[in-house]
């Protein structure tokens, strides 16, 4: 059972204490001279994956005892729990692995906590960029990360009314013809190329309208900041319609957790889903 000493709120506090102490130690290995490695799936993997993963999986298991935790990097290492319960929490201790390897500074440290399906508390970390973005019990805010990894200035986010044409993020290093030929149905619309959850963040900041995804993602790569979205008003669709659902386990023609294509909005309209499935092949 999940420890009912911690409220939401302090739920959340751990989780970004545990994604700043988690981005302290990926910025050490970001300033030397680090190796890279090839997991089976050929995605790559280097030291701060590791070190940020085992700082954060250290804290929630002395702290949430009995919760279980589904981290990439030990799921990569054949480390599956035989069954999830209804709360579970989702960790991508480096999402951009390539961004943190090209030295761009569009990489994240992704905790969530999924309840039923949804998730319900959320942080996203950008240590390169100094902002921290949570989201949990119907808020969002973003807060500027200062020396010694202290969080100053947080500021109440939502996301906004849509543009004509919407400012559309995509993704900088998974760009599919789908993707293109999406945006393509929104004559003069700006697009946005960013690495990691930061697309989400940018329409719960109210930065930008759409994030279609049209390719691979795993749920750890997008539960927090889905939270964080969902939190500051907005939504995430399946292009068949209805909310895309976490814990997702003995899929058909798919493997544990990998998600379906998808929309997030900040404010959703029925045409976006409408428009994904006539460019369906």
């Amino acid at each position: 059972m999940i420890n009912t000493n911690l409220s939401d709120v302090a739920i959340l506090a751990l989780f970004e204490d545990l994604a700043l102490e988690a981005g302290r130690a990926i910025m050490d290995v970001y300033r030397s001279d680090f190796a890279t490695a090839k997991k089976s799936d050929c995605s790559p993997v280097t030291e701060a994956d590791n070190a940020a993963e085992k700082v954060i999986l250290t804290g929630l298991r002395e702290k949430l005892d009995g919760l279980v935790c589904i981290a990439e990097e030990e799921i990569s290492s054949g480390m599956v729990p035989a069954g999830l319960g209804e709360e579970f929490i989702l960790i991508d201790p480096l999402d951009g692995t390539k961004e943190f390897i090209g030295r761009k500074a569009d990489f994240t440290v992704n905790i969530a906590l999924i309840r039923g399906g949804v998730p319900a508390i959320g942080v996203v970390f950008a240590p390169a960029r100094g902002e921290i973005f949570s989201g949990g019990s119907g808020e969002a805010t973003r807060a500027m990360v200062a020396a010694e990894y202290r969080l100053e200035r947080r500021t109440v986010v939502r996301v906004r009314a849509r543009s004509s044409p919407p400012r559309i993020v995509a993704s900088r290093s998974h760009r599919t013809p789908e993707t293109d030929a999406f945006i393509a149905t929104f004559p003069g619309a700006e697009t946005v190329a960013v690495g990691s959850s930061l697309k989400f963040c940018l329409l719960a900041s109210g930065e930008a309208d759409v994030y279609p995804r049209f390719g691979r993602t795993m749920e750890w790569d997008t539960a927090a900041g889905d939270a964080v979205l969902r939190a500051a008003g907005g939504s995430t669709r399946l292009v068949n319609g209805g909310d895309l659902i976490y814990g997702k386990r003995n899929q058909v023609g798919d493997v544990d957790f990998a998600n379906p294509w998808f929309i997030a909005t900040g404010t959703a309209t029925d045409g976006d889903e409408r428009e994904v499935k006539r460019l369906q092949v």
